[in-house]
């Protein structure tokens, strides 16, 4: 299914394997939805066409994806809104986007639920979910 090694890559290919565990491929996923709506996508990759091999490892085209398939929930600082199984996107600043998924793990102050994600040191579950600025929320399991 052409991912990546499990000790190696990004914050999306965490989602990737996540989501293949519950069957659903995002890589295919995603391409179908590109194939279908490519001016809908995020095109700041200089690419004519949707490309199998990484689309679905970019988060933009993540977030575009949820939202094409009416996955989107409201953005809010109250930890509570944002249950396990939750794929949650940041903007990290200088146009560096960020993604991840809540676990059903609580914080130390059992106040919100931690998130599984990586962001350049492997996959961690870690208390970061109000760390940076949330610009998607997606619900796909419920």
């Amino acid at each position: 299914m052409g991912d990546v090694p499990i000790n190696t890559g990004v914050c999306s290919d965490v989602l990737v394997r996540a989501f293949r565990k519950a069957g659903i491929d995002l890589q295919q996923e995603v391409h179908e939805d590109m194939k279908r709506a490519w001016n809908e996508y995020p095109q700041r990759w200089g690419l004519s066409e949707p490309d199998p091999n990484i689309d679905h490892r970019r988060v933009l085209n993540l977030m575009k994806y949820f939202e094409r398939a009416g996955k989107s929930v409201p953005i809010t600082d109250e930890p509570d809104d944002y249950l396990p199984g939750d794929v949650v996107a940041w903007d990290l600043g200088g146009g560096t986007y960020h993604i991840g998924m809540v676990t059903n793990m609580l914080s130390e102050t059992q106040r919100e639920c931690l998130i599984v994600h990586n962001i350049g040191a492997g996959t961690r579950v870690e208390d970061v979910l109000l760390n940076w600025t949330i610009k998607g929320h997606y619900r796909f399991f419920r």
